[in-house]
């Protein structure tokens, strides 16, 4: 009986050594190319290319099933006519005819009507929409904006700057000449062009060069000829000085004491040097 009972034992342990043994931590699983169950033709695929496994080929087609039924607009090619083009403008949004613009145009060219709706052409030829067409149109306004403020300070600087340039050189003189070149150019040019901007930036009414040119043909019309003036009638320094060395000039009665018109001929030197240089006579005085 014992002898059985060992022979059993030995037939249980020799079934057990049999058995293969596994080790969790050293076994690796083996890595199975997804593609390798598909018909040659689709193997090579390069669109599953990116597909790493069976869960992105799921996603992929999930994502393409959405698509189905979408409105889809195809890509014209460079043998495209006009109406392809025409076709997909109008998918895309832009408006049947140049007319269905609503654009929403900036204060500053809102008074070019022609020219919005020559844009408005241009625009729906070129299949844009009213959000782009409206986007150009702003970027043409701050462009239009910025240049007008640029000539306007332009203008002003060169406007100070011949002012001061001209009072200096005309003295008390300075509106008396000013208004009769502008008389004389508003009657010979016109009005319209004293505002004519020139490359330096002044004005054509404002620059020095023109007010005294203007200033010389008032002169030489003559008062009877031009609006007469009811104030004094002023000089420039350099008439002043020229009067000044006409009365001083030696051998006149300003150096002879014993002269009639002495008196009178240095109270008018004394007149004519205040009028010259008003500060320094007050200075003294």
């Amino acid at each position: 009986m014992s002898s059985e009972i060992q022979a059993t034992q030995t037939e249980q342990q020799t079934i057990v050594s049999e058995v293969p043994t596994t080790n969790a931590a050293t076994t690796t699983p083996t890595s199975v190319d997804w593609r390798s169950s598909l018909p040659e033709e689709l193997k090579s695929e390069k669109s599953l290319s990116s597909i790493t496994d069976i869960a992105g080929l799921a996603k992929s087609y999930v994502h393409a099933q959405k698509l189905i039924g979408a409105d889809k607009i195809p890509v014209p090619n460079k043998h495209a006519t006009e109406d392809d083009w025409n076709a997909v403008y109008e998918k895309l949004g832009r408006p049947k005819s140049a007319e269905e613009y609503k654009l929403n145009v900036p204060d500053n060219i809102k008074s070019d009507e022609t020219g919005i709706k020559n844009f408005s052409s241009t625009a729906h030829k070129l299949g844009l929409l009213p959000r782009q067409a409206e986007g150009i149109l702003k970027y043409y306004s701050d462009l239009s904006a910025a240049a007008m403020n640029d000539a306007n300070s332009k203008a002003m600087t060169g406007r100070k700057s011949a002012e001061e340039n001209l009072k200096q050189e005309w003295g008390a003189a300075y509106n008396q000449k000013l208004e009769a070149a502008g008389k004389v150019f508003k009657e010979y040019v016109g009005a319209d062009y004293q505002n004519l901007i020139l490359q330096d930036g002044t004005k054509l009414g404002d620059n020095p060069a023109i007010a005294k040119a203007f200033a010389k043909i008032a002169e030489s019309l003559g008062e009877d000829k031009l609006v007469s003036n009811t104030g004094p009638n002023y000089m420039t320094p350099n008439e002043i000085q020229k009067q000044l060395n006409e009365i001083t000039a030696p051998g006149t009665a300003y150096h002879n004491k014993y002269h009639p018109n002495h008196d009178a001929a240095v109270q008018e030197a004394f007149q004519l040097r205040e009028m010259l240089h008003p500060n320094k006579i007050k200075a003294k005085a």
